[in-house]
């Protein structure tokens, strides 16, 4: 099943190579679900969909993307002032690490802002990586 299908809390995405292929995939999960007696709301179904927005991802037949409105707002994010303010960018940051080559590598001018005993202060290279 973990090749064509993903689940996250209540939300399950099937994806396939083709329509042929989906139509089985849908009709195993579906029997699936009804052998463990579990049900899909009907009104929150999507099928037959070729992109798909899951998880903060666009999902369509060329892979996976990060969605453009995510990076619409990390574009126009003001610059940290403290630790805290770093950590939270990063976290952000790190949600979408798989599409960005060397993140760590990019990050640690940044990362190295967050120790304890290193003192704050953000300058040109925190600013270039940013």
């Amino acid at each position: 099943l973990d090749k064509f299908v993903i689940v996250f809390i209540d939300d399950i995405l099937i994806y396939s190579k083709n329509e042929q292929e989906h139509g089985e995939h849908l009709k195993l999960i579906l029997e699936l679900l009804k052998k463990k007696k579990l049900y899909a709301k009907f009104s929150k179904c999507e099928f037959w969909i070729h992109r798909v927005q899951f998880l903060g991802h666009v999902i369509d037949s060329q892979g996976i993307h990060v969605d453009h409105a995510k990076i619409e707002s990390v574009k126009y994010w003001a610059s940290p002032k403290t630790p805290t303010e770093i950590r939270q960018f990063l976290g952000l940051a790190s949600y979408h690490r798989m599409f960005i080559d060397g993140f760590s590598k990019i990050a640690k001018p940044m990362t190295k802002l967050t120790q304890k005993k290193v003192m704050f202060v953000w300058g040109d290279k925190q600013e270039a990586v940013f």
